[in-house]
């Protein structure tokens, strides 16, 4: 197993697919998968049936996860979709980075 480019709470830009282009935040990553939940993105309609939370049942819209290839981490600097590099930094700490402007990526 590898480690990903894309962590929870990243902003993404959707690279192939029906909403290629829109940008989003990851609200869960599917590691086993290689995919990634983006908030507002990848839209399905699911059926649901009556339930204590739902008792009405229906049609439910919710996220569908998207494949990780498919998303580019932006750039904190230049709000730009970039490629994901890691490097130590000076306390010695593993950190992504970003291979457009260098700027470190925080966390979430």
């Amino acid at each position: 197993m590898s480690k990903l480019h894309i962590r929870k709470g990243d902003t993404v830009y959707v690279n192939a697919g029906d909403d290629k282009g829109r940008t989003g935040r990851v609200l869960k990553v599917l590691v086993d998968k290689n995919r990634a939940i983006v908030e507002g993105l990848n839209m399905v309609s699911k059926r649901v049936k009556p339930n204590a939370k739902n008792p009405q049942g229906g049609i439910v819209r919710q996220e569908a996860p998207i494949h990780i290839s498919n998303l580019n981490v932006l750039d904190p600097k230049t709000g730009k979709p970039t490629r994901i590099g890691r490097r130590r930094n000076e306390d010695g700490v593993l950190v992504r980075y970003s291979k457009k402007s260098g700027e470190e990526i925080q966390n979430g």
